[in-house]
């Protein structure tokens, strides 16, 4: 019985139909026959059945099953393949995070009433209480958009959820503190920041007045003029209103309390607070943007707290969108933002340089508090690959950098001898110190420029003897240059270097420089990505021969890319990565978009099932022209099932440019 529940292929099309029906029937009728019923089954037939059950079914089964040994990670991949199509690949490798994946996706689409084909046909399932509790419980960020009334009326219970669940907030929408419809969003924000857990907020948008909002009080000592002057006013405005109404009340927040005393029956209802919303002689609307007095208004009765509010720390802080307003914003309350850990700047279009600049002096003057707690920076885009430096400088104490550049083809450039960097220095706020010491561990540059500063990225690499991770993409050097003295660098400085990520660079001239760098590392990660590897290799299997002997030297080794390098029969010799005495290392081999046909995969499978990976492989194939030979390139797939995890998605050949890119 387990063997024929196993080769479904091998079963006969009635047999298999009638399992199907057995499959729905149980998603069904779920509620009837108990979670008993289920556990009773043989383990294959539960494994089986996992795909066919419902989100809420597979979570309430995950506790009992994993007590069994059972992983529910092929019902939650069968709910990914069903949202994203059968040719997307899903590369969630445990249980938890394809779990998590299915929760995030799903909450966001009910709860705010969005839909896509699976919500549509899961709607009955979906759109119920029970779902969106434990989706609540799995997921760790909330994307706040409107609207969000609900969380302060029947779904109250699931905010106080989000308080105990929420990590991370994202706000997807610009809120206009003016207008009172946006209260409710300001009291979710209020919660989630400050009575929460959350310590990581994500900005979408561009809007200056809610960022200040956001950060105030919540790290920062900055006091934004035009966000105390909107606060001050609709409070003096709201207090007043109540004043009106009660003599004796010294604020909204007691008045509301006197309102409610007049009706202690209703304890889950939120206090009234019709008098001080509208203003009968003017006609227009008395509220507040006030945190405290939103807390007062929007808690139930029973549920105040009789002191003030708790003020919220954002650690870590990402930025979607940032225009030159938003940064200014940004620049005022970062010199006293103690708390930051982490900052995130994503741009719209290239940082001007005066922005850039005055950036630098806001982390230089963070930077010379003793509290400052700021060792993570990510910024992009960066018009020029020196302001990478300025930045370094400015934040000596950041351990993780991560900075996009494209360079601007019109207006002045900022180069080091401008007056602009004159300026800086003359003003003490940042000053280059090239032979200091970095405390870098992770470094990430990716560029956009016709000719890079190939000596300003090394000189960062040999100031930088802590490094553990290097990402560097799309370099460009002039005619006649090489990228080995970037590997030149790295041997002789990064001895602590765990992860390598190179990618759009031109290596081809390198192999020597990558088998020194290779003889006496630690690395753990190595991605050659869109590298032209094998572009001037006179004898390409060669020397791909010695690059396989130089890697197997390393074992750290589990992760190793070489996608988009055109491999395609040449595929082959990386079989005898597993061959020999001292196999390699790697659990994770990438040789996607590399032109490689159906018969090249064949031979490859045939010499790897010869010499087997120690341990189970996960193996991308994407972006190969299986299609071209359908029946030898699932031969191929069938020869390598037994031990690896293949990752392939569709390929049309008949689509041209895809063609084009994987002989890129």
């Amino acid at each position: 019985m387990p063997d024929t529940v196993r080769n479904a292929s091998q079963r006969a099309p009635k047999e298999i139909y009638l399992k199907e029906i057995c499959f729905q029937a149980v998603r069904e009728h779920y509620a009837a026959l108990g979670i008993e019923a289920v556990l009773d089954l043989p383990t294959p037939l539960i494994t089986d059945l996992l795909p066919h059950l419902t989100v809420c079914q597979l979570d309430e089964l995950q506790p009992a099953l994993n007590q069994r040994g059972i992983s529910t990670h092929p019902g939650w991949i069968g709910v990914l393949q069903d949202m994203c199509g059968p040719n997307h690949v899903i590369d969630f490798n445990t249980e938890e995070a394809a779990k998590h994946e299915v929760m995030r996706m799903l909450f966001t689409l009910v709860f705010y009433g969005f839909t896509n084909p699976f919500v549509k046909r899961n709607i009955t399932n979906l759109n119920t209480p029970s779902f969106l509790w434990a989706a609540a419980k799995c997921i760790k960020h909330f994307l706040l958009t409107t609207p969000v009334e609900r969380l302060t009326a029947e779904q109250r219970p699931l905010l106080e959820l989000l308080e105990k669940r929420i990590g991370s907030v994202g706000v997807s929408q610009c809120i206009d503190l003016s207008k009172r419809k946006t209260q409710t969003a300001l009291y979710v924000l209020h919660r989630l920041l400050d009575h929460g857990v959350a310590k990581k907020l994500v900005v979408h948008v561009q809007c200056p007045i809610m960022l200040s909002w956001i950060l105030h009080g919540r790290g920062s000592q900055y006091v934004n003029p035009e966000l105390k002057n909107l606060m001050h006013s609709k409070r003096a405005s709201c207090i007043s209103q109540a004043a009106s109404f009660s003599p004796d009340v010294a604020s909204c927040s007691s008045s509301l309390e006197a309102e409610a005393s007049e009706d202690q029956d209703d304890q889950a209802t939120p206090c009234k607070r019709s008098r001080l919303d509208y203003d009968e002689e003017s006609g227009e609307a008395n509220f507040t943007v006030d945190p405290q007095v939103l807390c007062q208004s929007f808690t139930p009765c029973d549920g105040r707290s009789s002191g003030a509010c708790p003020w919220g720390q954002i650690e870590c802080l990402e930025i979607r969108q940032c225009g030159s307003n938003s940064l200014r914003v940004l620049n005022s309350a970062l010199p006293t933002f103690f708390c930051l850990r982490s900052l995130t700047l994503h741009s719209i279009a290239t940082f001007r340089d005066s922005d850039v600049l005055c950036l630098a002096r806001a982390l230089k003057q963070l930077s010379e508090s003793p509290r400052s707690c700021l060792t993570d920076l990510s910024i992009s885009v960066l018009p020029y690959t020196r302001l990478m430096g300025i930045l370094l400088d400015a934040s000596p104490n950041v351990t993780s950098l991560h900075v996009e550049i494209q360079t601007v083809m019109w207006g002045p450039r900022f180069l080091p001898h401008h007056p602009r960097m004159a300026e800086l220095d003359v003003s003490g706020a940042v000053k280059l110190l090239p032979k200091l010491e970095l405390p870098l561990e992770k470094l990430a540059v990716k560029v956009a420029e016709l000719q890079t500063d190939l000596h300003f990225i090394t000189s960062v690499l040999r100031r930088s003897p802590h490094l553990t991770s290097l990402h560097v993409a799309g370099m460009r050097l002039p005619t006649g240059s090489s990228q080995s003295q970037l590997l030149t660098a790295l041997s002789e400085s990064s001895h602590f270097l765990r992860t390598l990520n190179l990618e759009d660079m031109k290596l081809s001239d390198c192999l020597p420089e990558i088998l020194n760098l290779l003889r006496d590392c630690k690395l753990e990660e190595l991605r050659f990505n869109d590298c032209r590897l094998l572009e001037k290799w006179s004898d390409k299997e060669e020397s791909l021969q010695q690059l396989v002997a130089a890697l197997k030297t390393v074992p750290s080794l589990h992760t190793l890319s070489l996608a988009q390098n055109r491999l395609a029969k040449n595929v082959c010799v990386l079989a005898e990565l597993f061959s020999g005495p001292s196999p390699s290392s790697v659990r994770r081999l990438d040789i996607s978009s590399n032109f490689i046909q159906p018969a090249e995969l064949l031979e490859f499978a045939k010499r790897l099932r010869t010499h087997p990976p120690p341990h189970r492989l996960t193996l991308d194939l994407r972006k190969n022209p299986g299609d071209r030979d359908p029946d030898t390139w699932n031969a191929a797939l069938k020869r390598l099932r037994p031990f690896c995890v293949l990752l392939v998605e569709g390929w049309n050949s008949t689509d041209t440019m895809a063609d084009h890119i994987s002989n890129m």
